[in-house]
C-alpha cells in the first residue's frame, strides 16, 4: 500500500527513471569517519562517571574500558564478516531477518523504534546540550528545559541536511570526526603533563582503592562502558551505500576500533591523572571539570569540543537509524511511506524524520542513566542475538557465500558474553529488565495483526489510516518507493 498517492510531474517522472533509491556514495575515509564520529560521541564524555561509580577504583575502570573495547572489536569483526556476506542495510535487523525469520526480525525492529535508537540518540542530543550550556551555569545544573530545548533544536538540524543531502551528512561527519579526536589529544596531552609534573590528583598513585568484587556492579560498569563504545556496528547499518563493500566495510573496522580503543583509555587515564574518583563522580560533565582545573583562561575550548564532538555523533547516528527504518518499512515491517526515496535528493527523507521525531519525544525523560540502562539491556540482547544468526547460518548454510571469514571461535565467545551481559542485570536491576522484556514481547501481536495476517482480515480502520497518512505525507514530501522490491503490505 502506499506508493501511489500524488500525481507526479514530467521533473519527477524523469527523476524517477533515473532510479529512485539510495546512491553508493560513502567511501572508506567517510566509512571510518562514520565510525569513528559515532563512538566517539557522547559516551567518553558522559559514562567514566557511571564507569567509576561502579567500580570504585580507577584501577578496575581502566581495566573496564579496555576490555570494552578488545570486546567491540571482536563484535566489530563477526559484524564485518555477516555484512560482507549479507549485503544490505540495516545491521543486527537484516542479520537477524536473514537467520530466523520475519518474526524475530520484526521483534528486532520493533524494540530499535520503541527503545533502542530513540535513546541512544536522546542521550547524546541531552549531553551535546549540556556541554554548550554547562559554561553559563558554572555553579549549578543547566536547566532541565533550556538543555531540552537546545537538544531538540540539534536534532532537528541535523534531520534538515540529512533529508536535504546525503554528502551534507558526510561531509558533517567529516569535519566533526576530525574535530573530536583533537579534543581527546588535547585532554590526552594535558593529562600526561600534569602526572608527570606531579600537579596530578594522585589518583593513579593507588589505583585500586575502593575497587568493588560485586558482579553486578562489574556488569553494570561495562554497560556504561559499552555504551560508550556503541557505533562500532554504524556502517553496517548503511552498507547498501558505501563503494565497494566487500573491501571497505572491513578495512574501516580494522583501522576505526583501535583508534577509538587507545583514545579511550588514554583519555581516562588522563582524566585520573587530573580528578579524583570523587570529583568524576559527582559532575555529569566531567570534561568541563578537567578543563576548568587544567585550561584556564581556554577552558571553554572544551566544552565547545565536546559539543562539536557529541553533534558528529548524533549525526551519524540519525544517520544509521534511519537506513534500519528503511530497510524494515522495504520488508514489509513498517509502512510503505518509510521506505520511499527523495525523487530529487535521493535521500530516505521519511524515514529520517521518523527517527528525528522519535528522539524528540524521548527528550522528555528526565535521568540519562535509565535511558543509558535501558538502551544497554536492549542493544546488547539484539547484538548477541544476531551473532547467535551467523553461528546459526554458519551451520545451516555452509555454502553460502562469505568473502570474509573468521574462526567460530569469536562469535561463539561473543554471544556468550552477550548473554552474560542480558542475564545479569535481572538481578541487579530486576524491575528495569522486566519493563525491558515486556516492552519486547509487545513486538509479537504487533506482528500478527499488521504483517503476519493478511491484509484482507486486518480491520479496515488501519488500512485506510495509513493509506491516508501516506497520500498527506507524500503530497508535503514528494517521495516515491525505492527501486529495490518491498515485500510486505504493513
Amino acid at each position: 500500500m502506499g506508493g501511489s498517492g500524488i500525481e507526479l510531474t514530467s521533473e519527477d517522472v524523469t527523476a524517477t527513471r533515473q532510479s529512485v533509491n539510495l546512491k553508493k556514495k560513502i567511501t572508506l575515509a567517510n566509512g571510518i569517519a562514520l565510525i569513528v564520529g559515532n563512538i566517539i560521541g557522547s559516551g567518553i564524555f558522559l559514562t567514566p562517571k557511571g564507569v567509576q561509580e561502579r567500580c570504585g577504583s580507577p584501577g578496575l575502570s581502566l581495566i573496564i574500558w579496555s576490555v570494552c573495547g578488545v570486546f567491540s572489536l571482536v563484535g566489530a569483526l563477526c559484524y564485518a564478516e555477516l555484512g560482507t556476506t549479507i549485503v544490505k542495510s540495516g545491521a543486527s535487523y537484516a542479520y537477524i531477518l536473514e537467520a530466523f525469520g520475519p518474526l524475530v526480525g520484526f521483534v528486532r525492529l520493533w524494540i530499535s523504534v520503541l527503545i533502542i535508537e530513540p535513546t541512544v540518540q536522546a542521550v547524546i542530543a541531552i549531553t551535546f546540550a549540556t556541554y554548550l550550556i554547562q559554561p553559563f551555569y558554572p555553579t549549578c545544573e543547566p536547566p532541565f528545559v533550556a538543555v531540552r530545548l537546545l537538544a531538540a533544536v540539534c536534532v532537528c538540524i541535523i534531520m534538515f541536511m540529512n533529508c536535504w543531502n546525503v554528502r551534507y551528512g558526510t561531509r558533517i561527519q567529516d569535519v566533526f570526526a576530525y574535530a573530536k579526536v583533537f579534543a581527546l589529544i588535547v585532554i590526552t596531552i594535558t593529562g600526561i603533563v600534569f602526572l608527570f609534573n606531579g600537579k596530578g590528583s594522585g589518583s593513579l598513585s593507588k589505583p585500586w582503592v575502593g575497587t568493588t568484587s560485586n558482579v553486578g556492579d562489574i556488569t553494570i560498569a561495562m554497560y556504561n562502558g559499552l555504551y560508550a563504545y556503541s557505533g562500532w556496528d554504524t556502517l553496517n547499518f548503511m552498507v547498501e551505500e558505501l563503494q565497494d563493500p566487500y573491501r571497505n566495510l572491513p578495512l574501516a573496522i580494522y583501522v576505526s576500533l583501535p583508534i577509538c580503543t587507545v583514545i579511550y583509555i588514554l583519555t581516562n587515564v588522563a582524566y585520573y591523572a587530573v580528578l579524583t574518583p570523587a570529583d568524576i563522580i559527582a559532575s555529569d560533565a566531567v570534561a568541563v571539570g578537567f578543563a576548568s582545573r587544567t585550561l584556564g583562561v581556554a577552558q571553554w575550548l572544551i566544552p565547545l569540543a565536546v559539543a562539536t564532538s557529541t553533534f558528529g555523533g548524533l549525526n551519524s547516528s540519525i544517520m544509521a537509524s534511519s537506513r534500519l527504518f528503511f530497510v524494515g518499512a522495504r520488508e514489509g515491517h513498517l509502512p510503505d511511506y518509510f521506505a520511499m526515496v527523495s525523487l530529487k535528493q535521493f535521500t530516505p527523507a521519511p524515514s529520517l524524520i521518523l527517527t528525528g521525531l522519535l528522539t524528540l519525544i524521548f527528550l522528555c525523560v528526565e535521568d540519562i542513566f535509565d535511558l543509558i540502562n535501558y538502551y544497554s539491556f536492549m542493544y546488547w540482547l539484539t547484538v548477541g542475538l544476531s551473532i547467535a544468526g551467523q553461528v546459526y547460518l554458519r551451520i545451516s548454510q555452509p555454502n553460502l557465500p562469505r568473502p570474509l571469514k573468521f574462526s567460530l571461535f569469536f562469535p561463539i565467545i561473543f554471544c556468550l558474553a552477550c548473554l552474560f551481559l542480558v542475564i545479569v542485570p535481572f538481578f541487579e536491576d530486576t524491575k528495569e529488565s522486566l519493563i525491558g522484556c515486556g516492552m519486547l514481547l509487545t513486538g509479537v501481536p504487533m506482528y500478527f495483526l499488521f504483517v503476519h495476517l493478511s491484509p484482507e482480515k486486518r480491520p479496515t480502520i488501519f488500512s485506510k489510516i495509513s493509506e491516508g497518512c501516506t497520500r498527506l505525507f507524500q503530497k508535503l514530501f514528494p517521495v516515491a518507493i525505492s527501486e529495490v522490491e518491498i515485500k510486505g503490505d504493513f
